[in-house]
């Protein structure tokens, strides 16, 4: 089963790459209608990159979106993340098509998306000494092959069978010896034959915790590689009491953002010292792939006014966009466009300084960001707690192109449609181009829950990881 993993895992990435690769290609104008269908959505943001876009056809269109129907799905506890899904997946010996979503009390749950049965449910050990507290995790989960990795607050990252949702063997793997201060924040990723998984914080910034990613070898079942954010030249997972620095989570939704080639990876963090040398609080970190060695590092002139201010740069998720660039923005309401080649405006292995972003402007509502953007060719779409807008890639920055007042979590563009699902309650379906509501998806209220688009499904798991319950929601739009 180890070796088929493996190559079924080579296989999605090279898939993936040579879609990417067409999607990059191909006009934004260009009809979807003949485009060839969408039926996995595998991970938070649909690929390594983090993309949250794709021109494939998903069996939705602006002439049925508002005639879907509805089915809501009750869950043991709230899934503030996103689900994922699997066409005809072989479950408990017969196909289904699947959403898998993970509750915040590390609860894993594999639903059938056309009944809403719940077809299998992975309850972590312990979970009496946690469940109903303020210890969680947001992680969304991943599938590769024939399984499901997830994520539980005592600070374990699990490996499931798809079939039967049962803990394989030599699993799980602990990724943080504090699970009471490091939460399992952002969503699981992909790399090479390595997971890729990281630690923040939790509400309040209750110390000591480090931010750290790690790679993990998808059939070894231990740690293999890690990088600290604070006391980086501690090359393993450390007790955070003995660092001399504190926080810096990796708290945003995408979590670690692989690079094309994934050779590298982009991270982001939040407050925190920073020397420039051991401490990179309030930064985006590029590491190479898959043994986490520092290449280079961004960090705002404003830093230390961040880091006593709680306005954490790493709220926000790192994007990728064309013409080798990246995006940032974060709690103090700046988006910054950055050079990949050059971070901080000097050759990668010299000594890191700060500034030196290419661009720098406002978010839509002026408000903190704690969302991923969507990159849909040379289109960018960002949501704050005040407004939706997108811009276009032009030289080397972004230009608006239209904007709107209503606030959104992580969005997505998926057959030709933009998806953007408002905390309030709500997902509003937009013409990306320009703007254009189409029409609003009825779902209850949330916090950083986001929707996937998949296979004739609308997917949004709903609810606030910050009640504590132990009961939750996800609602499942159909074509069919």
């Amino acid at each position: 089963m180890a070796r088929r993993a493996s190559s079924l895992l080579t296989l999605a990435v090279v898939v993936a790459a040579l879609v990417a690769g067409a999607q990059a290609l191909a006009s934004p104008h260009a009809s979807v209608a003949s485009a060839p269908a969408l039926r996995n959505w595998l991970e938070f943001g649909l690929d390594p990159q983090r993309g949250n876009a794709t021109d494939l056809s998903t069996g939705i269109t602006a002439a049925n979106v508002g005639h879907l129907h509805l089915l809501t799905v009750a869950l043991p506890g709230t899934a503030d993340n996103s689900a994922i899904y699997l066409h005809q997946a072989l479950v408990e010996g017969a196909r289904h098509d699947v959403a898998v979503v993970t509750t915040d009390y590390g609860i894993t749950v594999a639903v059938d998306a056309d009944s809403g049965r719940i077809l299998w449910r992975f309850v972590p050990r312990g979970i009496a000494s946690w469940r109903g507290s303020a210890q969680i995790t947001t992680a969304s989960p991943i599938a590769i092959g024939d399984y499901v990795y997830a994520t539980s607050p005592n600070g374990l990252v699990h490996k499931l069978s798809l079939a039967s949702g049962t803990e394989q063997p030599g699993w799980p793997v602990r990724i943080t010896p504090a699970p009471h201060t490091e939460k399992l924040t952002a969503s699981l990723n992909v790399a090479g034959g390595y997971l890729l998984a990281s630690t923040g914080g939790y509400d309040g910034d209750i110390p000591p915790y480090v931010g750290h990613v790690v790679t993990i070898p998808l059939t070894g079942g231990h740690v293999a590689h890690v990088f600290n954010t604070l006391c980086a030249n501690r090359h393993s997972l450390i007790e955070p009491r003995t660092c001399s620095a504190s926080d810096s989570a990796i708290l945003s939704r995408s979590g670690p953002v692989v690079e094309p080639g994934a050779q590298r990876v982009l991270i982001a963090t939040g407050n925190a010292p920073y020397n420039g040398t051991t401490d990179f609080g309030d930064s985006v970190i590029e590491l190479t792939l898959p043994d986490l060695k520092l290449r280079q590092v961004y960090t705002p002139t404003d830093q230390a006014m961040l880091n006593t201010s709680d306005l954490d740069l790493g709220s926000g998720s790192p994007a990728l966009l064309p013409d080798g660039l990246a995006w940032i923005a974060g709690k103090d309401g700046i988006q910054r466009v950055l050079d990949r080649s050059a971070l901080d405006g000097s050759a990668p292995g010299t000594p890191p300084r700060t500034g030196d972003e290419l661009q720098t402007f406002p978010t839509p509502g002026g408000q903190q960001v704690f969302t991923a953007p969507a990159v849909w060719h040379d289109l960018v779409f960002v949501a704050d707690g005040g407004g939706t807008a997108a811009y276009r890639v032009a030289g080397r920055r972004l230009d608006p192109v239209w904007s709107n007042g209503t606030p959104g979590t992580s969005r997505i563009v998926a057959g030709g449609l933009l998806y953007v699902y408002n905390p309030g309650g709500g997902i509003v379906v937009y013409r990306p181009s320009s703007g254009r509501a189409i029409t609003t998806l009825a779902a209850p209220s949330g916090h950083w829950n986001s929707p996937i688009v998949v296979d004739g499904h609308v997917i949004e798991p709903t609810g606030d990881d910050n009640d504590h319950l132990l009961t939750g929601s996800l609602v499942i739009y159909s074509a069919r």
